[in-house]
């Protein structure tokens, strides 16, 4: 064994878990009764060995690029499964009532039979609600970032109320942006405006000012007038800033759209669904609702983030040169 090289001692590890597991999941669900101190240390050991897996998968080295990115993805997958793993086996092993904590696996059931609601409610929440607030948040606090910029008078009178906005709570704010604009998408809109537009602000201004003054005074050697200076230097230097309040609102935008719909919304959407389900004690939708959540907050995070390395890939941020 101690032959193997740490890739295949991390493959070997990974898989001699991942087969134990199953075998201990079919127990836990055969078994009435709560599992013993034996179940619960064997768990133990297969979970230790897992780690260790990992942890040479992720020490390895691999002179394969395609191998090395395959590696690398197949580790926070890895310790993603685990984590439902674990949480299957727990639940099951413990006889937790659904009603408290629903194992995954009727989660996935549950999810796989409401594939038509859980859609229609992901198209109301994310592609309407989400999707229009944080294009209109962000947008209009990039115009003003520009316009404070351009005056110490606005950055002295606006800066101090977008920080007051930004505190005010969402839950005193969102029942006020259903009367205002009705109970469609268009108030949660509002309330995703609300939550997105301070954190854009504030970091397009402070990038605005990443340039150096030696920077600014080589521009005025070339005779560039301001927009030429704002295009050329000052916003390609700002990218990394505006990129990281774009990546903050991507998960406050979605969070501000579910959280409005508990006050107020037509029979769809996903805080709509949550708050209904929970009534009704029906759990393992509500999960299911968070699960689609997740993933659609997890997709847009990284998707502005692929964006970010692609037009930011001379900033020292995105160099990742490995040394031994």
């Amino acid at each position: 064994m101690m032959a193997l090289n740490p890739l295949a001692r991390g493959v070997l590890f990974t898989l001699i878990p991942l087969v134990a597991a199953w075998f201990m999941i079919i127990a836990a669900l055969n078994h009435e009764a709560p599992m013993g101190a034996g179940f619960w240390a064997g768990l133990v050991i297969v979970w230790l060995m897992a780690w260790y897996g990992v942890d040479q998968l992720a020490n390895a080295r691999i002179a394969s690029k395609a191998l090395s990115r395959a590696v690398s993805l197949l580790i926070p997958v890895l310790f993603g499964a685990w984590l439902l793993i674990l949480w299957q086996i727990i639940t099951t092993g413990f006889n937790v009532p659904g009603v408290l904590l629903p194992p995954p696996s009727a989660i996935g059931a549950r999810f796989a039979a409401s594939i038509p609601t859980l859609w229609a409610d992901f198209q109301q929440t994310f592609l309407k609600a989400v999707l229009m607030g944080y294009i209109m948040g962000c947008g209009s606090a990039f115009v003003v970032a520009i316009a404070i910029d351009r005056s110490s008078f606005l950055q002295r009178g606006l800066l101090p109320i977008g920080n007051l906005v930004s505190a005010l709570p969402i839950v005193g704010v969102a029942p006020i942006m259903v009367m205002w604009f009705g109970f469609d998408w268009q108030s949660k809109a509002a309330v995703v405006i609300i939550m997105t537009f301070f954190p854009m602000l504030v970091n397009t201004v402070a990038g605005l000012t990443a340039s150096s003054a030696i920077q600014r005074d080589l521009m005025k050697t070339y005779a560039a007038g301001y927009w030429q200076t704002l295009f050329k230097l000052r916003l390609p230097l700002a990218l990394p800033f505006i990129f990281n309040a774009l990546k903050i609102n991507s998960t406050l935008a979605l969070i501000g759209a579910i959280v409005a719909e508990f006050f107020g919304t037509p029979i769809v959407g996903m805080g709509f669904r949550i708050s209904t389900e929970v009534g009704r004690m029906n759990v393992d939708m509500v999960w299911a609702e968070i699960a689609v959540a997740a993933l659609a907050g997890s997709a847009f995070y990284g998707a502005i983030a692929q964006i970010e390395k692609m037009s930011t890939f001379w900033h020292p941020s995105m160099r990742h040169d490995k040394r031994a």
